[in-house]
Order: structure tokens, then sequence, then C-alpha cells
């Protein structure tokens, strides 16, 4: 409050304004709203206090039309040949009116190492919880788009295929636009009367329109088998005949950045061998030829084999040796 002494008149000036100074705002007073300003002259002459008031100038808030885009923090992982792989947006206004924003979707950016496939549909609206499911709605363009009220927001899911041809390693960009269906531009250009309450819509530093980009990264895995063997004969050398062993060793590796899941080692035993009992073994560690708890079995149908089940793998497993051995018939 500022006080004016003039002779023996004393003025005092206060303002008042039609929003609180204690109100916050993400982007400044709501479109629509007004201000008021009125002034009040306080002043005593002689042993007379009276006050004056001027007349209420009003403003009306104009609209600023902001959005944010905000994309996952991190690549999402994916295989070759996947599908319906999805990543989450976030689109937010900024401005300060509520606003419809047209969505659209750039599957195709130059400088990544692979396109992702999108999806039919290709854009989700979430239902309100941020997470995939049956409750979030397709988007159509000029349909369902959404509108946010001030500082509003809205999850949007884009969903891809993922070719069968990429390989480990490989990442897929795409790009998420929001833009105000008011219009968009340069900072600052106005559509008149396209506001709030028919007041002017002003374009604010976002342009109307923003773009971000979310990733996939190819987290492929290839498992290799490598198989080598040796003979013993029952004369002690190294003879494959009639009655020698032979020794299989079995090297299984995971290779990648993915993870191999329900991993089974299969391996018939050759024509003209028998399987020697008790001989298989995993990491040298002993399994039992009976269907029981242990990852190995020795199978007599549909044909004579071992089978070890190995579960998950990932290249930081390392190698997963198998061994068994068999025994060169002697009779037909």
């Amino acid at each position: 409050m500022q006080s004016l002494r003039f002779g023996a008149a004393i003025f005092t000036i206060a303002l008042a304004f039609g929003l609180s100074s204690n109100q916050a705002y993400a982007i400044g007073a709501d479109a629509g709203s007004k201000i008021s300003n009125t002034a009040t002259v306080d002043y005593t002459v002689g042993t007379v206090t009276t006050s004056a008031s001027s007349n209420t100038v009003e403003v009306t808030v104009a609209e600023i039309l902001n959005v944010a885009v905000g994309a996952p923090a991190s690549a999402t992982p994916v295989s070759p040949g996947q599908l319906a792989q999805r990543l989450r947006f976030r689109v937010e206004n900024t401005g300060n009116g509520s606003e419809a924003f047209l969505l659209t979707l750039n599957s195709n950016l130059p400088s990544d190492a692979f396109d992702p496939v999108a999806a039919s549909p290709s854009i989700y609206l979430d239902n309100g919880d941020g997470i995939f499911g049956a409750g979030d709605v397709p988007y159509q363009a000029g349909v369902n788009d959404p509108v946010l009220n001030e500082d509003g927001f809205v999850y949007v899911f884009v969903a891809h295929n993922i070719p069968t041809t990429v390989t480990d390693g490989q990442d897929g960009s795409v790009a998420l636009t929001a833009a105000s269906r008011t219009g968009t531009g340069p900072a600052g250009t106005v559509f008149a009367g396209q506001g709030a309450v028919g007041t002017d819509a002003v374009v604010g530093t976002s342009t109307a329109t923003q773009t971000a980009q979310g990733t996939y990264t190819v987290e492929a895995v290839t498992v290799t088998a490598t198989k080598s063997q040796t003979v013993t004969d029952q004369f002690g050398a190294n003879r494959p005949l009639p009655g020698a062993t032979i020794h299989y060793s079995v090297a299984v590796n995971a290779v990648g950045s993915g993870t191999a899941t329900t991993v089974v080692f299969t391996d018939n035993i050759p024509a003209g061998t028998e399987y020697v009992a008790g001989s298989l073994r995993l990491n040298a560690a002993t399994l039992s030829d009976g269907a029981d708890a242990d990852a190995g079995v020795y199978e007599t149908s549909p044909t004579p084999r071992v089978r070890v089940t190995l579960g998950n793998l990932l290249q930081a497993d390392g190698t997963r040796t198998i061994t068994f051995d068999v025994l060169i018939k002697t009779t037909n």
C-alpha cells in the first residue's frame, strides 16, 4: 500500500485484483477467466475521512496453446518376429484452457537400424490406469481426439510388430506427435476468437505441437549346440569296433543379449548302437535315466533318445555340457 500526502489531504491507493496471490498455475491464469482492477482513494479533509473508487477495468484471459509429449525413458526390449509390442507415451496439455489434440504416429524414422511395423490399430488411449489392457480404446483421428483440461494428461500406447529379420542389438524408433486441434504455428500465432469463451487463442512456446521418440531394442538370442565324440574300443585303442564305446559331448550355449526360454536338449541314439545306462551327465553331474526330479531322462519311445531340460538360458550362463555314452552293437 502506498500513501501520498498533498497538503492537508492523505491519499491511500489500494489495488484489488480478481485473482488471489496464493493461487498457482502451471501456465498461468485460466483461459476465459476475468482479471478485474479497481483503485480506491482514501483521504481526509479537516476532520472528515472519506473514500472514492475508480472505475473498474477488466480483461478476459486469452488461451495459450501448448502441449508436451513424453516418451519412455529407456528402450523397450523386443525379439525378432514379436507382434503388437507397445510403447507408452504421455501427452499433457500445458496450455491454460481445455484443448483437443490430434495424434499422429511415424514408424519410419531415417536414423534407426530398422523400421517397426505399425500394428492395426496402432494407437490406443489409456483408460486412466496407465497400464495397457482391454479397457484401452483404439484411437481414431477426428473421432476420439483426446480433450484435455489445462494440466490434464493422457497416456497413449503405440503398438508395432517387430520384423523377423532384425538382429541382436538393433534399435528401431518411432515418433508420436500431438498437435492442438485449434491450430499450430510459430509462438505468438493468433487464432482470433478461437479460444475459451470466444477469446483469442495464442500459440505458446511449444508451437502447439510436439513430437517425442520411443525406441525398441532387439534382444535376440541364438542357441548353439556343438557336438564332439571320442571312441574307446575294448582293446584300449580308439577304433570304432563292435563293442567299442562312443562318448558324446555336446556344448550348448546361448549367444546374444536376449533370453532363450524353455530350452530342451534331445539327442537320438544312433542306429547300430545302444545307450549305456547311467552315462547321462549335465556339466559333469550325473542325471538319472528315469523320469524324475532331475533334468535328464533316457526315453525309448517314440525313439531311443536322451533328453535334458535346460530351462531359460542367457549368454551369461556360459556353456551347458551334456555327455552320454553309446555302445556299438555286437549283434544285429
